[in-house]
């Protein structure tokens, strides 16, 4: 079978990102047309692809995606013959976007400015995901270590970053284990950069059988770890209502936290909750419809928040970095919640911070815990054209700060 994509590229060097080539795809009407455009060069298990650059964009175009659009063909750019269609145009037909169908990785030329990656240089990706961040800093040269708790998630960019071989060791561990990890893989000698990209993938809210959408009904989960004890239903089922109200309140920004839970431990006694569109459905008789979100927004928020304990990672992976980078190393996170984003902005604060003064000091006193430079004094978040192109970057905020020597 005649594979959908073959290139050649021409002048485009192994590590280097972009180049200049002709791609040969298969067209609507089964001949082929060749196109000239700017693309890098993916490989997966029997067949290649191309990522196209356009409109400062990177889309993955899938094989299988480029059959579903039939007609299009590939078409040309750059004034070859067979007409003027641009590479943009043929990404957005075949849903450019989801980064390859898993999760498309938000602030990702920022976290590559930032991190500045290169040759010879070692990172942990703390959330590996689908892999988007972890392919820049691969493309540049860089070593990568790559955690993950989801196994689907490390199976998906296991396949995606497959072609940079021992370059990346992916390990399924959640975030805030990677001193063990590290230590264990031999890394004392300390890292040029490190990312945390917390919050939940594109990938584990559009599977209903992860249960963390309420836009999809399936089995109350939301663990990110399947194997991990205390599924959001058991959390629902069992928790105390105070405990309920504190979550939906610290976590969710759930105004009407208290009448919530009240309202959730009432039904529980009757039937206990077992899918997402039962909870959802329950929480809408209490809340009411704030514009275009879903009453259960907040609600669902706190939960997943509280399942998987992600303050709790966060506070962990953040205590201590500074042990693991090397002078002029640099730690970025990647927050999606206020209360997140307080907690590493505060961090930073304090850990960058060369004296510390109190009313009751007659001096400023040097801050022992003095460890990072800020790289970015306030947080840095989306363009009004990647929010365009992904509305789940919206909520996204970056911050970095540098090592100290």
């Amino acid at each position: 079978m005649m594979p959908l994509f073959s290139f050649s590229a021409l002048g485009l060097r192994r590590g280097k990102r972009w180049g200049a080539g002709w791609v040969e795809g298969a067209s609507g009407d089964g001949g082929w047309r060749a196109a000239r455009g700017f693309f890098a060069r993916v490989t997966f298990p029997g067949w290649g692809g191309v990522m196209a650059f356009s409109d400062g964009v990177a889309r993955l175009l899938w094989p299988e995606a480029l059959a579903a659009a039939g007609g299009l063909g590939v078409g040309s750019v750059g004034g070859e013959p067979g007409g003027e269609r641009r590479l943009s145009a043929l990404g957005d037909a075949v849903g450019g976007g989801e980064d390859a169908g898993y999760h498309l990785p938000v602030l990702e030329e920022e976290v590559v400015a930032a991190l500045a990656p290169a040759s010879g240089q070692r990172f942990l990706d703390g959330t590996l995901g689908g892999g988007g961040h972890a392919a820049r800093l691969l493309e540049a040269g860089a070593e990568v270590v790559g955690l993950d708790r989801d196994p689907e998630a490390l199976e998906w960019a296991g396949r995606r970053l497959q072609a940079w071989g021992d370059r990346l060791v992916a390990v399924r561990a959640s975030f805030s284990s990677y001193p063990e990890i590290l230590a264990g893989l031999g890394l004392e000698a300390g890292l040029d950069g490190m990312l945390f990209d917390i919050g939940v993938s594109s990938h584990q809210l559009n599977e209903a059988r992860r249960g963390f959408s309420f836009l999809r009904d399936g089995p109350l989960d939301m663990r990110m770890d399947p194997d991990a004890p205390g599924s959001a239903a058991e959390l629902v089922n069992t928790w105390p209502e105070e405990e309920l109200a504190r979550i939906f309140y610290e976590y969710g920004d759930e105004k009407a936290s208290r009448r919530v839970a009240k309202v959730l431990v009432q039904r529980r006694a009757e039937r206990l909750f077992e899918t997402t569109g039962d909870l959802a459905a329950v929480v809408a008789t209490v809340v009411p419809k704030r514009g275009p979100a879903s009453p259960a927004t907040r609600v669902f928020q706190g939960l997943r928040m509280a399942v998987n304990d992600e303050l709790g990672e966060l506070r962990a992976a953040l205590a201590g970095a500074h042990r693991w980078l090397k002078p002029g190393g640099r730690l970025a996170v990647i927050t999606f919640h206020s209360l997140e984003d307080r907690l590493v902005k505060q961090f930073f604060r304090h850990h960058s911070a060369a004296e510390l003064d109190r009313p009751e000091w007659p001096a400023a006193r040097p801050n022992p815990e003095c460890y990072y430079r800020l790289v970015t004094r306030k947080g840095v978040v989306a363009s009004a054209a990647e929010t365009a192109r992904n509305p789940r970057s919206r909520s996204a905020t970056l911050r970095v700060v540098e090592r100290l020597g």
